[in-house]
């Protein structure tokens, strides 16, 4: 290319195009580079821990195992397997769907990762992590560019820079990005499907798309709902909307495509459905009974936690729910999420311009439509969410696997972009210097909180109650094949890599028929038993025992009598209780860790 070429297209050709999108992306890896730095946190949550041990099992050839073992799926297997309980086999995971754990899984093995735990002040960053981090910010950074073709293609390039950029400055998303959690890959999904269904749309209403054409889209789009559903069951709902969209606003050939799809999206889920049924009774595991968790019958995480569900002489008996629960469930969620979520949706304020967007008469049918595919989705999904609330999205109210709103919220910020360039149109400002210089102003607000994260520093531990060298010294006095039990399994699966059942409800009957099927070797109770509050939760709540177990343990240095495990690691108390068969830490012959860390 002759040089004057070469220069007239960096200047108004496709070198300019290339220049934005290099200049946005050398942006983005500064940010990231910076958050990273100096926001990056540790896992917050269960379940951010749970896949990541999961994927560490895959990857170490162990099959689909999981080291945290819940009570409820101890009973499902028992049941399905001659009424024993098994605790001696490797036990099958239950409750993750397998797309996002097979993808670290694939990481784990690229790269060689260090899973001991870091101590030192310079080093409490935990190394798999911070990788598993890194690629869920290159996922995201994936969604941005999907999300750049899609405003582009409904609206135009402006809208599309403001809905980009507005995106990548929202802090919510950077906080979904190191959690850990399979949201960044739901993102991606989820766009990759609208992409196929405006595609198809806008193929069959301009050009006149035939079966060719139109049926490789609508098995892509459902066989990426089933993939999203395999990534966390409750997206699996989408395929409501986008058989909607299908029958919508195709005429003829509306039944041929949304059977395809159909068709496309059950190919996907069957087989792993197969897989639980077989080894479980239940096409979705521990999972399928999130209706039924964080009831007023199965307060909290009684239900994973229980070893028997189904008890005709207790109130807490699965058989006894019925519909009148789940409906109370249905209303009480979703009350809170319009008076908690939907005000702070997104994360942004283009979540509340998207809201007033709906109100808006666009003239382009594919505008309509995908509006419409939209609002489907958002009721779809708030009614799944909803009735799939348990005691995560208590634990972690905004940065949890339960929140499914978060999905969507950068389609609405589409909607939120073009209706904020309408406005800026209406002003009708002269100079496009101003227009931008208005643009500007906005994004910096949109941007604020983000800025204000990475200004500032945030300890790089969830403590209270993860800190990882405790739990891996702690866990390090068990053998591979010994067993322990904690009010935060999933953490000791992780970071402490020994199997760990899950607090049973009771100190008596349901841990003594664990330790009856296999030897409990160590008990390890932390915050989230030690910090429950007295009155309500320990002497008149659902911890009633536990509590005080716990006090008296800590206290009066007593267990009750025929409790096996008797020995207490004293340099832990107040803030955590670690009883043992055996004073196994003078074995190891190393001094006892301490009990937290110092900020």
């Amino acid at each position: 290319m002759p040089l004057q070429e070469w220069i007239h297209s960096l200047e108004e050709g496709k070198g300019v195009a290339f220049v934005k999108a290099l200049t946005f992306v050398a942006a983005f890896l500064v940010i990231a580079f910076i958050y990273d730095v100096r926001d990056f946190k540790n896992y917050s949550t269960p379940e951010a821990m749970d896949t990541a041990q999961l994927a560490r099992n895959l990857a170490e050839g162990r099959g689909y195992t999981t080291e945290f073992i819940r009570p409820l799926s101890l009973y499902l297997l028992a049941r399905q397997h001659g009424g024993k309980l098994d605790l001696n086999s490797p036990h099958p995971d239950l409750a993750n769907p397998p797309a996002y754990p097979y993808l670290l899984a694939g990481l784990m093995k690229a790269t060689t990762m260090d899973f001991r735990a870091q101590r030192g002040a310079e080093t409490m960053v935990q190394q798999p992590e911070f990788r598993i981090a890194i690629l869920n910010q290159g996922l995201f950074l994936v969604a941005l560019w999907l999300v750049f073709g899609l405003a582009k293609r409904l609206f135009d390039e402006p809208v599309a820079w403001l809905a980009t950029i507005a995106l990548a400055g929202t802090e919510l998303f950077w906080r979904f990005s190191i959690s850990g959690l399979s949201t960044m890959l739901l993102v991606v999904i989820l766009l990759v499907i609208v992409r196929c269904l405006v595609a198809a749309e806008r193929g069959a209403r301009e050009s006149e798309w035939g079966y060719g054409k139109l049926l490789p889209l609508a098995l892509l789009a459902g066989a990426f709902v089933g993939l999203g559903g395999l990534t966390r069951y409750s997206f699996a709902w989408m395929i409501v909307p986008v058989l909607v969209f299908f029958i919508a606003n195709f005429g003829a050939r509306r039944a041929t495509l949304a059977l395809v799809a159909l068709a496309a999206f059950l190919g996907v889920m069957s087989p792993w459905l197969m897989r639980n049924y077989q080894v479980s009774g239940t096409p979705f595991g521990t999972a399928g009974y999130a209706l039924y968790s964080d009831t007023d019958r199965f307060p909290g995480s009684r239900l994973e936690r229980s070893l028997n569900p189904v008890n005709l002489n207790s109130p807490a008996d699965l058989n006894k729910a019925d519909a009148g629960e789940h409906w109370d469930k249905l209303v009480a969620n979703t009350l809170s999420m319009m008076q908690n979520d939907l005000p702070k949706f997104g994360g942004s304020w283009l979540g509340a311009f998207f809201l007033v967007a709906l109100m808006l008469t666009f003239q382009r049918p594919a505008l309509v439509r995908t509006r419409s595919l939209l609002v489907i989705s958002f009721l779809v999904l708030m009614v799944a969410q909803a009735l799939g609330r348990t005691h995560l999205t208590a634990m972690s109210p905004d940065v949890n696997s339960e929140n499914l709103l978060v999905i969507l919220a950068p389609l609405a910020f589409i909607y939120g972009a073009g209706l904020f360039m309408v406005l800026l149109e209406q002003i009708n400002l002269e100079y496009l210097q101003t227009q931008r210089l208005v643009c500007g102003i906005f994004l910096t607000i949109l941007c604020v909180p983000l800025v204000h994260t990475l200004t500032g520093r945030v300890f790089p531990l969830a403590y209270p109650p993860y800190y990882p060298p405790v739990i891996q010294e702690n866990a390090a006095y068990l053998e591979k094949n010994e067993l322990m039990m904690s009010d935060m399994p999933w953490a000791v699966a992780w970071y402490g890599q020994r199997r760990c059942v899950w607090l049973a409800l009771d100190v008596r009957k349901e841990f003594l028929a664990l330790h009856q099927a296999h030897p409990i070797n160590a008990l390890y109770l932390t915050h989230l038993t030690l910090d429950n509050k007295l009155i309500s939760q320990m002497i008149s709540g659902t911890e009633f025992e536990w509590g005080r177990f716990a006090a008296q343990a800590a206290v009066n240095q007593e267990v009750p009598d025929g409790f096996p495990l008797k020995y207490g690691l004293a340099t832990l108390l107040p803030e955590q209780l670690f009883l043992a068969d055996r004073e196994r830490w003078r074995e190891r012959k190393r001094p006892a860790p301490p009990g937290g860390p110092a900020k």
